[in-house]
């Protein structure tokens, strides 16, 4: 039922007690009219109402008064109060002229015989204003619960500032501002909404509002600002929040404006932009690095992800950057990690006040930064260059002035397809990770023709295959036999002396893909150790050796076998490895001689007192040690008598050359006579045709290796011939049967 019509039955109300009524009117408290039971009201009532509403802070408790209309009958205005007293309404009943003054009915009489019919006006007009408050409280709070879930419900995906301006819209429409602000002055972050609207009043303040708000800890609320002599100087309301990170220290501010004639920002508005200031508080922790103020990887992805999206087709040549902080480790070894910060964060603000526009920096790790810019390559190399150069010119406190920060980029077009941000932060990094080799402190483009930067990208693929690989248990070991080729003589003795021929076998390592096919060393081995991965996998191969030979100790207690395991140069740089190796063969209680360790020459000499120290150990335990690759380096022969090893595996090189090349037999030979000197066993490996097994086995080398003495076979099957050798008696042993044993 419509207003008017509910107020219809009053009217007949009023006639039906008080016959001479003609019409009744009602007004709200300002004299607005709201209802007329007349085709038109007088004018003059108008101003009566008016008149009357002016003069009610001096009638207080009063009913109402009579007054005279020109050319009507008597009016009577009837306050009608709320429960605090105050006049809600008022209601004008307006008389048919009496045929005489004298026939003018008083006040009292009047009021006395409509006081049932304004009484229920009144009630009546109370509960419609109660419904309606509370009709518009449910909306105020509907909208209140719309805006809280936005802010309080499930993460919204981490996107940087688009999520950020997403909040910024919702608390500047729901708290009906006309300006809304976002300022952190440490990540460079300035965001408005709407886009539109004359920002320069945020310009203006934010100075002033984030030093205020740096130092509370709650909302600031300023309904209005005025000089001394009472001119208004900023023409809005300002409600300013602090965006406190979870250190509760405060990075910046959150900043709504209201003009001046609009409501006054009151505890509802402070208590849900204050919530709205946590939550861009929280975006903005999660989506930026704390230390460069660049955007986090996940953010920078989401960030291309959602631009790409919204440009389309529009957009047509994008580039990538990547930097890499040259030797950083060297500042943090030198200097303290504080220091390496400090360079990071220095290198970050570089980067964010000199960031083209729609122009993306993250730090993606570490010392590692990506920048993605919508621009053709060479615009791309050039801003790379300038990077470049700033960083050299920057100075780090307690650095050693001879010292100079530098950094090496890698530059690559980017699509912006899904999933080509991974490939090209790959063909960005092989691209950095070439101009490290070529001497740091420079740009490369990546190009599909060059060699380098093509490995370097096999191997970046290839890692995370490793990683996979590792983590799923999808690593497996073969087994090849490294058999002499001297038998044993009858006394018990040796066509050599004193040197060992028993069986080796050499552990080799393969990796399994996903679908089961074996993959071999030469497709991951080399991104293993590119990305320091060797340790985590020697460590696997030690374990699993173990794990398959400590059922059968029994068997091994005399040693009838030998097994030799690889292991990598960067191990020795892991303090904890030797340690390692050590516990695990004693806890094992296996008889140490069943292992024989293999480490290249190079790797040894490179770091020849860990590799020293370690040697010593193995061979104090009992077990072997070989020296891979042997004469391929020049100093190898000087550290020989500090190394205490038991084999020495000769270079395949000169063992292929050796039917063709007289200086590789000359140093096949030479070899055999310095290890037979220094009872040494030696081993010839790539033993690939008879012809060369029959060469190498007349100059004195003692075992062979190669697909003319056996192929590699899954470690189970020399698992089983061990009960065999086992029971052997020394002499009976010879070259065949081992062959013959191992399928070969």
């Amino acid at each position: 039922m419509s207003f008017e019509a509910s107020m219809e039955p009053y009217a007949q109300l009023v006639r039906s007690l008080l016959p001479r009524a003609a019409s009744v009117n009602l007004f709200d408290n300002t004299g607005k009219l709201l209802w007329s039971s007349a085709t038109s009201a007088n004018p003059e009532l108008f101003a009566i109402v008016l008149q009357a509403i002016a003069q009610l802070e001096t009638d207080r408790d009063g009913a109402g008064q009579h007054c005279v209309l020109p050319d009507e009958g008597p009016a009577y205005l009837f306050w009608l109060r709320d429960a605090a007293g105050g006049v809600a309404a008022i209601a004008a009943v307006i008389c048919n002229r009496p045929p005489s003054e004298n026939d003018v009915l008083p006040f009292s009489f009047v009021h006395e015989q409509l006081r049932p019919a304004i009484e229920l006006l009144r009630r009546d007009l109370l509960a419609r204003a109660s419904i309606d408050m509370l009709n518009e409280s449910l909306h105020a709070r509907d909208k209140d619960l719309e805006l809280l879930l936005s802010v309080t419900g499930s993460h919204p995906q981490i996107g940087g500032s688009d999520d950020l301006q997403t909040l910024l819209a919702n608390a500047a429409n729901h708290l009906k501002c006309v300006l809304a602000g976002i300022v952190v002055p440490d990540k460079g972050l300035t965001l408005t909404f709407p886009d539109s609207h004359d920002s320069s009043i945020l310009a203006r303040t934010q100075r002033q509002l984030l030093a205020i708000t740096q130092t509370r800890r709650d909302p600031l609320v300023i309904n209005r600002i005025a000089t001394q002599a009472g001119q208004v100087a900023i023409p809005y309301r300002i409600l300013a929040c602090p965006l406190r990170q979870g250190s509760g220290r405060t990075s910046g501010v959150l900043a709504l404006f209201r003009k001046l004639e609009a409501p006054e920002f009151v505890g509802r508005d402070v208590h849900l932009a204050d919530l709205v200031a946590h939550k861009i508080a929280a975006s903005i922790e999660t989506s930026y690095d704390a230390l460069s103020g660049l955007l986090t990887r996940a953010a920078l992805e989401q960030r291309v992800k959602l631009m790409f999206a919204e440009a389309g087709a529009r957009v047509q040549r994008w580039s990538l950057l990547y930097v890499d902080i040259d030797e950083l480790h060297v500042i943090n070894e030198n200097f303290g990690m504080h220091v390496g910060d400090q360079a990071i964060a220095q290198i970050g603000d570089l980067l964010r006040k000199h960031l083209p526009a729609s122009s993306f920096a993250s730090r993606i790790s570490g010392d590692r930064f990506a920048v993605v810019m919508p621009s053709e390559m060479d615009e791309a190399a050039m801003f790379g260059e300038g990077l470049r150069e700033g960083v050299t010119r920057l100075s780090t406190a307690h650095v050693d002035a001879r010292y100079r920060l530098s950094i090496s980029l890698g530059v690559t077009p980017f699509s912006g397809k899904d999933g080509e941000l991974g490939r090209s932060l790959a063909e960005a990094e092989s691209a950095c990770k070439a101009a490290k080799d070529r001497g740091r402190n420079r740009l490369e483009t990546f190009q599909e023709n060059d060699v380098s930067i093509i490995r370097r990208f096999t191997d970046i693929n290839v890692a995370t295959d490793v990683r996979g690989a590792l983590a799923e248990n999808r690593l497996r070991l073969e087994a090849q036999l490294i058999a002499p080729f001297n038998a044993r003589q009858p006394d018990g003795g040796s066509a050599k002396g004193d040197v060992d021929a028993r069986p080796h076998y050499e552990l080799l390592l393969r990796m399994l893909d996903p679908e089961g096919n074996t993959i071999g060393p030469d497709r991951f081995l080399s991104a293993a150790l590119r990305y320091q991965m060797m340790p985590t996998i020697d460590r696997w191969v030690i374990a699993s050796v173990i794990e398959m030979l400590r059922p059968r100790r029994e068997l091994l207690a005399k040693a009838p076998v030998c097994f030799t395991i690889n292991f990598s140069g960067q191990s020795l740089h892991d303090e904890e490895f030797a340690d390692y190796v050590i516990r695990s063969i004693e806890t094992s209680r296996i008889n140490p001689a069943v292992f024989c360790f293999e480490l290249t020459e190079s790797a040894a000499v490179a770091s020849i007192n860990d590799a020293e120290k370690l040697m010593h150990r193995l061979r104090k335990l009992g077990c072997g040690v070989a020296l891979d690759d042997f004469g391929t380096g020049l100093s190898s022969l000087s550290y020989l008598r500090s190394m205490p090893v038991s084999m020495l595996k000769i270079d395949g090189s000169f063992v292929r050359d050796i039917l063709r090349d007289e200086r590789a037999e000359s140093m096949v030979r030479a070899i055999a006579q310095l290890a037979r000197a220094m009872n040494i066993t030696t081993v010839a490996e790539y033993v690939e045709t008879e012809e060369i097994r029959t060469r190498v086995r007349s100059l004195g080398v003692d075992y062979g290796q190669g697909f003319a003495i056996a192929r590699p076979v899954p470690v189970a099957e020399v698992l089983d011939v061990l009960p065999v050798l086992a029971a052997a008696m020394p002499g009976e042993f010879l070259i065949d049967e081992a062959s013959r044993h191992t399928g070969s």
